[in-house]
């Protein structure tokens, strides 16, 4: 139960740490809780809505490597009013969008990193906690070692054909 009292703790801690990037992104000016998330998630949908009637959305594709990256991608656009979408035939790792260059440029993206980042790291503690909780050995990367010194060339006798 401690294990699980734990993690619940980890996950409420991910999630007021993505809130507080939203609210940064948002350029918002306070910090309070949920009213100040709904208030920086306005202040970027005005932004967004200031900037398509400044300059007109043009289609973009994004091609996100991994279904984590896809899915808080998606979500992130969704989030804000913008409907994701792709054309039959495009890969699943595709994900397409009409917004202004500079919302992309200043907001989303800047801030898709940041929360990508966030969860990348997250996902790597909680996916190496439960390997080695499961397997009960040490997870992560193999070790480095230093080149092996090239072998000298060695001639091989001619074919008696």
């Amino acid at each position: 139960m401690a294990g699980r009292t734990r993690t619940g703790g980890l996950e409420e801690q991910l999630v007021e740490k993505l809130r507080r990037i939203e609210t940064l992104h948002a350029r918002a000016g306070s910090d309070g809780e949920r009213v100040a998330a709904q208030q920086a998630r306005q202040r970027i949908q005005a932004r967004l809505q200031q900037l398509a009637a400044e300059e007109p959305p043009i289609e973009f594709r994004f091609t996100l490597s991994d279904q984590w990256s896809r899915h808080l991608f998606v979500a992130l656009l969704r989030r804000y009013g913008i409907q994701p979408y792709r054309y039959r035939g495009q890969r699943r790792t595709t994900v397409m969008a009409r917004l202004s260059r500079s919302f992309v440029n200043d907001t989303l993206w800047p801030e898709f990193q940041e929360l990508q980042h966030t969860l990348s790291a997250y996902f790597d503690a909680l996916t190496d906690r439960v390997i080695e909780q499961a397997l009960e050995v040490k997870a992560g990367e193999a070790e480095e070692r230093s080149e092996p010194q090239a072998l000298a060339p060695v001639e091989h006798q001619a074919s008696l054909l």
